[in-house]
Parts: structure tokens; C-alpha cells; sequence
């Protein structure tokens, strides 16, 4: 999260960000991390918010912007490969498509699910995955 701080003016919040342990490749997770990150500095219009949280038996990481969200249509269309939405074509001069359907892809290799919910403004990106010891289809 330091690099995301140094490329940025937007604030990143990161207070929420509680102790979590799960099992996996250290390298593939941490990019699930910077995927989400780049994706929402492409997008917030101010800041950023980021938590990580145990509950029953899973981790849920969470990376919320206040951009211009993505409608309900388009949620699972993100995760696809080479999607992108005429918004951020737009506005984006980075990506191509590929960084959230890289996220679902290491996610589901670990068990975890990936999924989109409304900020108000902005767009929500949850990743469930299950703690360090537990294989079990993590749930929403």
C-alpha cells in the first residue's frame, strides 16, 4: 500500500486492516492486492478504503473506491479477460483488462470468491478466502 500512497493524492484508508492468515502462494495474493489497488486508483475520484477482517472462518478483504462505480450489469463482465467498460476507456490510460480477471483467477485457486457491491459512490471489490487451515468454499 506505500508504493499505491507514493504514485497517488488520493487518500488511502487503511485503518480497518486487521490481522488475517490464509494459506497460498505469498506472491499470487500479494498481486491480488496491487490488482485491486490499480484498480481503484484508476478509478476514485478521492480516496480509497481498505480493510481486511475475519468472520467465521474466512478472511474478507475489501478495496472500496469512490469513483464512478460499476453498474450492477457489468459486475461479473469485469472479471472477464480484456474487459473493460466504455467509462474507463475513457478516462483510463493504463490496463488492459486483464488485472480483475487475474484476481478472480488466483482467488479461485485458493478457494476464495470474488464479487462487486455498490459504495455509494463507487464501486466495492470483496475477495473472501478461506483462513490458514480451513478449505472450504468460502461464502459472500
Amino acid at each position: 500500500m506505500r508504493e499505491a500512497r507514493d504514485r497517488t493524492g488520493l487518500v488511502i484508508d487503511q485503518h480497518a486492516v486487521g490481522a488475517a492468515r490464509v494459506s497460498g502462494d505469498e506472491d499470487a495474493l500479494a498481486r491480488v492486492v496491487r490488482n485491486l489497488l490499480d484498480n481503484a486508483l484508476r478509478h476514485a475520484a478521492t480516496r480509497i478504503d481498505v480493510s481486511l477482517r475475519t468472520l467465521h472462518g474466512t478472511a474478507r478483504l475489501v478495496v472500496a473506491d469512490d469513483g464512478p462505480g460499476i453498474p450492477g450489469a457489468d459486475r461479473e463482465r469485469v472479471f472477464d479477460r480484456f474487459t473493460r467498460l466504455d467509462d474507463a476507456r475513457a478516462r483510463d490510460t493504463g490496463g488492459n483488462g486483464l488485472g480483475l480477471a487475474i484476481v478472480r483467477d488466483i482467488v479461485t485457486a485458493h478457494h476464495g470468491s470474488t464479487h462487486i457491491e455498490d459504495n455509494r459512490p463507487g464501486t466495492r471489490l470483496i475477495v473472501v478466502l478461506p483462513v490458514e487451515g480451513r478449505i472450504a468454499r468460502a461464502s459472500r
